[in-house]
């Protein structure tokens, strides 16, 4: 089939590059003129697991094309896939300008049939928005075209991308009666994604508001997850429980299940945050309160802080001028995305207290320097053990596997105050202190005797079975 995508993030990059693996013709559209000129000399300009390989061959093949010229794109596609950003606005609300700009220029060009595929991650009564303006595009040319908007939210995770595209666990697609042939629009779906549709039926099918609130459901559904078992470790930090024997205790009941049940530092990306305001916001324009997403986000905020208020604490606030190794800065491994991740809280705390950091994530580096540039309170290191240089502490912000297994012998001798702060809980306690370094978690460690808000009240002791390294 002939797709036409526009946006090239990674839901527009990563969609069309699958959509041309198995065999369609692609031109991803994007405004950004250098970005579309460096796919198409092969350089992509996100990191994702698989994706590079992909664009590469398909794009070598013929199959998948990258353009500026919003005309072309339109006249190629039988499908029109609108999966540009949807940034939170002042309000928190998504801002739609970029979604009906693209609607815009698909009613500005359209001349023969075509699926309008509603990809970016919308609010409620975003599809009406989208119909209404092209609607009107077309009213203003004079001429009649039929057309169907669909909407068909994405559930793709950054760092596993390209597996979800290619082996979704679910496609929904919402379409209503009032498009110009609803079976017509549910029939072209269902044949673009048969491909990875084999082994079981894994289409949804329902309206178009309810698809467009899926979306925002499941992120929030996921979003709260990680704050209550975050809410979890603060409660056990207080009581002294262990909330890692917590989080197995209640993860072996199926009803609740494992995925999303760690405690650390805070979610962030490009989704969750937004997408729990941007419900939030949909609830109060319809006269709800929706008091679950507000705690949700608050308790996120509030736990970015989390690590801080540990190191503050250890140290008497005595952070000026201290050298602090940071492994991790991306918002989550396999991704090089540092929007709204929780090392950009920490570290903004640590450069106010005037402290020093050296820094190292396998792939957030350029992303790094693009956010901070040359500064004198922070090095970008090329390894986790030129990180380590001179450094007083240890602090882990993201769980990629590399960190995983390190020599704790060796951390003690490079450590100058013995000390890990492990912002994702991937350390056993017991082990760390048993190679002479005082280790604090989320939940777990000396953080059980550490739950106050990082006011210098001293260092914490541990939970009564250790003493704390000297500092």
């Amino acid at each position: 089939m002939r797709v036409t995508l526009f946006g090239t993030g990674y839901v527009g990059l990563v969609t069309g590059a699958c959509l041309a693996e198995v065999g369609n013709d692609v031109i991803c559209v994007d405004i950004d003129t250098a970005k579309i000129e460096g796919l198409n000399r092969g350089v992509i300009p996100i990191y994702e697991p698989g994706l590079e390989e992909m664009v590469r061959a398909n794009h070598a093949a013929g199959r998948l094309k990258f353009s500026t010229d919003a005309a072309a794109g339109v006249e190629h596609g039988d499908i029109l896939f609108i999966a540009v950003g949807t940034p939170p606005d002042e309000d928190g609300s998504a801002d739609l300008s970029h979604v009906l700009s693209v609607a815009r220029i698909i009613g500005k060009y359209l001349s023969r049939p075509a699926v309008i595929v509603d990809k970016s991650t919308v609010p409620v009564g975003t599809a009406d928005r989208v119909r209404d303006t092209i609607a009107a595009q077309l009213a203003a040319r004079v001429i009649e075209v039929p057309f169907d908007v669909v909407s068909n939210p994405e559930f793709l995770k950054e760092g596993e991308a390209v597996k979800d595209c290619m082996r979704p666990d679910r496609i929904v697609i919402g379409v209503d009666q009032v498009n110009t042939d609803p079976h017509r629009a549910i029939e072209w779906i269902k044949r673009l994604y048969a491909p990875f549709n084999r082994s079981h039926d894994r289409l949804v099918v329902m309206d178009v508001r309810s698809a467009e609130l899926t979306k925002y459901a499941a992120n929030a559904m996921l979003a709260t997850k990680i704050s209550f078992m975050n809410e979890m470790a603060n409660i056990a930090e207080r009581v002294g429980a262990d909330i890692e024997m917590v989080r197995q205790g209640i993860g072996s009941d199926p009803r609740i299940g494992w995925h999303f049940i760690y405690p650390g530092a805070g979610y962030g990306g490009s989704c969750f945050p937004k997408d729990v305001q941007a419900l939030e916001r949909t609830a109060r324009q319809h006269g709800y309160e929706a008091k679950i997403m507000n705690a949700v986000s608050a308790v996120n905020e509030t736990q970015k802080s989390r690590l801080f208020e540990l190191i503050h604490l250890h140290f008497d606030g005595d952070l000026k001028g201290r050298h602090f190794a940071v492994w991790g800065l991306a918002f989550k491994p396999n991704t090089d995305d540092m929007r709204e991740a929780s090392s950009r809280t920490l570290l903004a705390h640590l450069f106010d207290a005037g402290a020093i950091v050296h820094a190292y994530d396998p792939e957030a580096m350029d992303e790094a320097r693009r956010i901070y540039g040359e500064r004198d309170d922070l090095a970008l290191c090329d390894s986790p053990g030129a990180a380590l240089q001179d450094a007083d502490a240890l602090i882990v912000v993201t769980e990629w596997k590399a960190f995983w297994s390190p020599s704790f012998n060796e951390l003690r001798e490079q450590l100058r105050k013995k000390v890990i702060f492990d912002g994702r809980n991937i350390y056993d306690p017991a082990v760390v202190e048993a190679a002479g370094i005082a280790y604090y978690g989320i939940g777990r460690g000396r953080s059980l005797a550490a739950p106050t808000n990082g006011n210098g009240n001293g260092k914490a002791s541990g939970n009564g079975k250790s003493k704390p390294a000297k500092s």
